[in-house]
């Protein structure tokens, strides 16, 4: 696990003289978090690759970067790759020659070997960087999910690349600017989606694209996608269920492969649970798991994630903690997170992360098994939407919504009234919006009362949208529910919850591996019938009968929860006199983005128990304190 960065210039000038090399380094120390082992650079004609590790494989000799026998293809690389023994011995077979065990140093021989198609023998979550001399030839690359994050952006006749936006403004020809088009995003999905980023001129690679640089010409393409064609003749539920653990036991195996101590993040639901429950039956010693908890029972998961343990006969290690000492972590995180996200679970997971890496290096998570294996309620929800829509319009709206709009409103943890208020709310619109109203914080017409008339001006896109829309035309699925799933793995999982993941566990120098996102499991899941992941209200429902003799009964049951926190209750509270700084008039007529006015009747509405309008305001709070930090 390690940060990358650098550039490539248009032309094949020298980048290795005494300004290029404090500025490589600068870019390196910037994002040294990700990688507080080592440092490596590497400055030729054309080109200038840096990266900090974190030693995780072959401690001795990987450092990075690495090059093939004749010093002509030079690689650094952020992330791990799972198969990298059985590609080495591939590439051995075919006469190449390694110097060190490292994962790292099979691409420059990849490269040797099928050139630009070489991510299509990666089985891993990476980030690279790959330089060809003789070509003057620039690849970067993200692996399938985006569990490792890339940004890029020309400025200057140079192509910059970073694992996190802050290194490239470790070079004054990067200007730091808002980019209107991703504000504007931001305020619906919750996060920028790819390729946008927070800043104008800066790109995020897209999951499974791979950019190549030559000669001046910038060129992206897609090197892998998921289809949702069906296995003919479908497999039975038991034989689906069999393949299902088995490919999951292997990728689970693979991960367990580190030089360093490992443990499983078990919250004890049947993701986590699972992972835990194979790496048992993977692992020589005893497994260590790690699970937080809250004092506030509606946000508190340890004592399912005990349960599991005791099950399971892992080493337990759990942390209590007051949700004040989470509170107390919002400014301080909103000095390291360079680009807005709004998922209030950031909170807790960088808590865990903490916790956590006081024990080991290397951590197995549950991730990527909701969207998998259609475990949101939100994939349920457009069930119930079309049997709600065939109710008579006169009654929805004379009888259901006035009776829904009147609930008394909440503070807990996914209310009854939050979701019913939700779910009538975005019930008439096409699926697509529907699904990401429910997901996000403010819908196309809040947008409109929200933002400035000037900024307003300055935002080029007509359809908030836009984005899933296009991604959706690449989606070979029939099914509603699948469809979702498929734009929930390419914008949710990747931009919102893998860099949740990678920001929070990086802070702290912490590897995170996502056994469900092993590109077999996904593929699988997606060739079997639609029901056989949400059958009637069940959802996980292949999941849960693969693993029902591995974990408790009560694990299996339970309803899905987040890894919440109580930030309705902080923004009255523990956070209300930062929320009425950062979001007062006269700092809103300064930045000229959001109206005051509407902003205000928010915050009051919220104050008086008149309306929860927590994710909207916990949206624009976290805006403010990246404002605050990078563009002020």
């Amino acid at each position: 696990m390690c940060g990358i960065t650098g550039w490539t210039t248009e032309d094949p000038v020298s980048a290795h003289g005494p300004e290029d090399e404090a500025l490589l380094s600068s870019m390196c120390g910037r994002i040294r978090h990700r990688g507080p082992d080592d440092q490596g650079m590497w400055l030729g004609e054309g080109a200038a690759l840096g990266m900090r590790r974190l030693s995780v494989i072959d401690l001795e000799t990987g450092e990075q970067p690495v090059t093939n026998e004749s010093g002509n293809v030079v690689a650094v690389m952020n992330g791990e790759i799972y198969n990298f023994l059985e590609v080495r011995e591939d590439l051995e077979g075919k006469g190449h020659r390694f110097t060190s065990r490292s994962d790292t140093e099979v691409l420059p021989h990849l490269y040797d070997e099928y050139g630009e198609t070489l991510v299509d023998h990666l089985d891993g979550m990476f980030a690279f960087a790959l330089w060809d001399k003789h070509r003057k030839r620039l690849l970067i690359a993200r692996d399938r999910f985006g569990e490792k994050p890339l940004y890029y952006g020309v400025f200057g006749g140079r192509l910059y690349f970073a694992s996190e936006p802050k290194s490239l403004f470790a070079d004054p020809r990067v200007p730091k600017e808002l980019d209107p088009d991703a504000a504007f995003l931001y305020l619906s999905f919750d996060y920028v989606p790819a390729p946008h980023s927070i800043y104008k001129g800066i790109k995020k690679l897209p999951a499974g694209h791979l950019l190549k640089w030559e000669s001046g010409e910038l060129s992206v393409r897609k090197y892998w996608d998921l289809s949702f064609e069906k296995r003919e003749p479908a497999p039975s539920v038991t034989e689906a269920a069999e393949e299902i653990i088995g490919i999951l036991s292997a990728s689970v195996r693979r991960r367990l492969v580190a030089d360093v101590p490992l443990g499983v993040l078990l919250s004890g639901g049947i993701d986590s649970s699972t992972v835990a429950a194979l790496s048992v039956e993977h692992s020589a010693s005893k497994v260590k798991t790690f699970s937080i908890g809250f004092e506030e029972e509606s946000f508190d998961e340890s004592s399912h994630a005990r349960l599991v343990a005791d099950h399971l006969g892992t080493e337990h290690h759990e942390e209590r903690l007051s949700v004040e000492t989470a509170a107390g972590l919002v400014e301080d995180i909103g000095k390291w997170l360079d680009e807005p996200l709004s998922d209030g679970s950031l909170l807790p997971t960088f808590l865990l992360s903490s916790f956590v890496r006081k024990h080991v290096t290397v951590a197995l998570g549950g991730d990527g098994g909701d969207e998998i294996f259609a475990g949101y309620p939100m994939y349920l929800g457009h069930k119930v939407n079309r049997l709600y829509r065939a109710v008579p319009k006169f009654v929805r709206s004379g009888i259901v919504e006035p009776a829904i709009a009147g609930l008394k409103a909440g503070t807990g943890n996914l209310t009854f009234d939050y979701k019913a208020k939700r779910f009538v709310k975005a019930a008439d619109r096409d699926d697509i919006e529907r699904h990401h109203m429910w997901f996000g914080s403010f819908s196309i017409e809040e947008k409109a009362d929200l933002l400035s008339e000037s900024f307003s001006e300055s935002v080029s896109l007509d359809d908030t949208y836009s984005v899933a829309r296009e991604l959706a035309k690449g989606c070979d699925a029939e099914s509603v529910v699948e469809r979702m799933q498929y734009l929930d793995m390419k914008l949710y999982l990747a931009e919102d919850i893998l860099t949740k993941v990678d920001r929070a566990s990086m802070a702290v120098s912490l590897e995170v591996r996502a056994p469900f996102l092993d590109h077999k499991v996904v593929e699988f899941a997606a060739s079997l019938p639609a029901d056989y992941k949400l059958k009637g209200r069940t959802s996980k429902y292949i999941l849960k009968k693969a693993v029902g003799d591995l974990l408790p009964d009560e694990i299996i049951s339970r309803p899905k929860k987040g890894f919440g926190i109580p930030v309705a209750e902080w923004l009255k509270g523990r956070l209300n006199p930062l929320l009425n700084e950062l979001l007062s008039e006269e700092r809103l007529k300064s930045q000229g983005i959001f109206e005051p006015a509407f902003v205000s009747r928010l915050v009051d509405e919220h104050e008086s128990g008149k309306a929860n309008h927590y994710k909207q305001l916990w949206t624009l709070l976290v805006f403010q304190l990246w404002l605050e930090n990078f563009l002020s």
